[in-house]
């Protein structure tokens, strides 16, 4: 096979692979490299397909190859950055893209990609400039402008964030991602009549997967229900469902039949908002509807803002009986403050490095005298309640706690919840009950910035770091506030 047909099979190959026609691409870089095993540039291909489609070992061997034939193309180094990012391998991936950028500095892309793995390392500033560098090569990339939002988001510099989000989006109007982000920065801001409209957006996105698939049925806009069903769904996490289920009795005086789908663990909770509601466990058979809502696009439906933040509080009850048993296993500590501590939220979530701690880190609290603590610590995190710091000692009852409503009688028995931005959180704040929140130097979005009370739950003080990383200055003002809420009880 000559040069030039080498060339023409791996041309259609790539626009078999920009088109999604993978098997038909593989076959053709596979043609290629059977007659020619040493061209870097079918390598390079066949790596990049071998990263959508996996192993990414095997991705990141064929590049390599490629780069090893042709140490001077810079676009095998980006490939293989990528490559490597994919696998977790930020540091190799990181010092790959600088290799590409020694031998180009001017390409955009490169730069670009390294910017993408200094953030998911949390190399905020480095990944900034690095976004500033591509846009300043290529004015007109959108994805960087994009990207260079979202670490300003994750800075707490609002106003720069909007701007470079803005910027996506008159580069891209359709630009999903874009409008997302920005979103995002209007809510933290407390801009939430234009952030709901951005919000939406998000199902446009390429991680949107909405609960059960994408329901034929049409989606309701606030208008009076009359005898029609509709579907409210949590579309994210529990913290999120707690915390916009409370608009539920909102749409119930909408007329209608009202049909819950949530995570399993909230499903008797659920119960609890509006007896007359079906509450549906996520990965059960949906009854029929005919309309549906999701649940963090209620806002959006009954035009919240701040000033209008729905705040019945509680709109989550305990269970009487549960509530009463809890009663009397804590009566011997009634002379006690008794304190409900969550330390850890979800590993899995990208923000949770920033918002979990270890218990040990609590260890001033224990120093207190007239405390009992309890743990309502759920998870991997829960048997450092085994070994807590020296005075602490908390009484650990979790593993009888099987779901939110099992939680929720707990709590309504302590008088006070210390916890990090998680569920435990919400759902004590949902309930009215005391509930201070630990919170990072930029907290999510729900909490807004430099504030110590929330509008969305009454009940709730926050804590936040006064510096990146300063959870010590945040521990030592509860450990304050707990010695003085001690001192003044009755």
């Amino acid at each position: 096979m000559a040069q030039a047909t080498f060339q023409q099979t791996l041309d259609v190959a790539l626009r078999h692979h920009q088109a999604g026609r993978l098997r038909e691409a593989e076959e053709l870089y596979r043609q290629v490299l059977a007659q020619q095993p040493n061209h870097a540039d079918a390598l390079n291909l066949l790596g990049m397909l071998a990263r959508e489609t996996g192993p990414l070992d095997a991705a990141a061997n064929l590049i390599r190859r490629a780069i090893a034939i042709c140490s001077t193309n810079v676009s095998y180094y980006n490939s293989l950055g990528n490559a490597l990012s994919d696998k977790g391998q930020l540091d190799e991936a990181i010092a790959v893209y600088r290799q590409g950028i020694a031998l180009s500095p001017q390409d955009a892309k490169v730069h670009y990609n390294m910017g993408v793995a200094l953030e998911r390392k949390w190399q905020l500033d480095e990944a900034i400039a690095a976004y500033r560098q591509a846009i300043g090569l290529e004015p007109d990339f959108a994805e960087a402008h994009n990207n260079l939002g979202n670490g300003l988001i994750d800075k707490g510099q609002l106003e720069q964030a909007m701007a470079a989000c803005r910027q996506a989006i008159a580069l891209k109007p359709d630009y999903a991602e874009a409008h997302r982000n920005l979103s995002i920065a209007l809510l933290a801001r407390g801009d939430l009549q234009e952030a709901w409209e951005e919000y939406e957006w998000r199902w446009k996105c390429k991680d949107s997967l909405p609960p059960q698939g994408n329901p034929a049925q049409p989606r309701w806009d606030g208008s009076p229900l009359e005898d029609r069903t509709v579907l409210l769904y949590a579309e994210q996490g529990l913290g999120d469902a707690l915390q916009f289920i409370r608009y539920v009795p909102l749409v119930a005086r909408r007329g209608g039949r009202i049909i819950i789908q949530c995570q399993a663990e909230l499903q008797r909770l659920f119960q609890t908002v509006d007896t007359r509601c079906q509450i549906v466990a996520r990965g059960q058979p949906l009854p029929a509807f005919d309309l549906h809502c999701p649940l963090l696009s209620l806002p959006r439906v009954f035009g919240t803002t701040l000033a209008n933040v729905p705040k019945d509080v509680p709109y989550l009850h305990a269970d009487a009986e549960d509530a009463k048993k809890w009663q009397h296993r804590l009566a011997k500590h009634s002379a006690l403050l008794k304190v409900g501590l969550a330390w850890a939220g979800n590993p899995r979530n990208k923000t949770d490095r920033n918002r979990s701690i270890n218990l040990a880190r609590l260890a001033p609290l224990g120093q207190l005298p007239g405390v009992r603590f309890f743990s309502l610590q759920k998870g991997a995190a829960a048997a450092e309640a085994k070994t807590p710091p020296p005075g602490m000692e908390p009484i650990d009852w979790t593993q009888e706690l099987k779901d939110f409503a099992d939680t929720a009688a707990l709590i309504a028995n302590l008088d006070l919840v210390v916890a990090v931005d998680t569920a435990v959180a919400h759902l004590a704040g949902a309930m009215g009950k005391p509930v201070w929140t630990l919170l990072p130097f930029v907290p999510d979005w729900r909490w807004l910035l430099e504030r110590q009370d929330s509008p969305w739950y009454p009940s709730m003080r926050l804590f936040c770091q006064p510096s990146v990383g300063d959870w010590d200055s945040v521990i030592a003002r509860v450990a304050e506030a707990l010695s003085l809420w001690i001192k003044n009880r009755p």
